[in-house]
């Protein structure tokens, strides 16, 4: 076997613009919303059981109560992480870039080829489109 194909992992990157820093900020305050909304839910749905196994049993309504707290405590930290991340893109400046993720891109690699020149990379997009390829 002289040669092989294999996946490498490039970044790609979006430059923030107007319209995509308004759909992200659109897109976070819709997903706060959803948090507070799930955490209202909650809740009210676990007063209602909390009440309802005091009837049954007193002696569980305490882990109940425990492990609605704890669910309620992951809700509030998605929120402030959702939060956060609201804050930091308010202050960012257009023009600057966004780490959006890994994707993979197809090497055909040989016997010999130097694999330092085969890894890594970056995709720079612009309003879906790409604009830079970076090495």
């Amino acid at each position: 076997m002289d040669e092989m194909t294999i996946l490498v992992p490039v970044m790609l990157k979006s430059k923030l613009t107007e319209a995509l820093k308004t759909r992200l900020l659109a897109e976070l305050e819709q997903n706060i919303s959803r948090v507070e909304h799930d955490i209202a839910q909650l809740e009210f749905e676990g007063n209602a059981r909390l009440n309802e196994q005091a009837k049954i049993n007193v002696q569980a309504v305490a882990p109940l109560r425990a492990q609605i707290e704890a669910q309620k405590a992951q809700m509030l930290q998605a929120k402030k992480k959702l939060t956060d991340d609201k804050e930091h893109l308010e202050k960012l400046a257009i023009g600057a870039e966004l780490p959006r993720g890994p994707v993979n891109r197809v090497v055909t690699i040989h016997v010999g080829d130097d694999m330092n020149a085969v890894r890594g990379g970056e995709i720079l997009v612009e309003d879906g489109k790409v604009i830079a390829f970076r090495e």
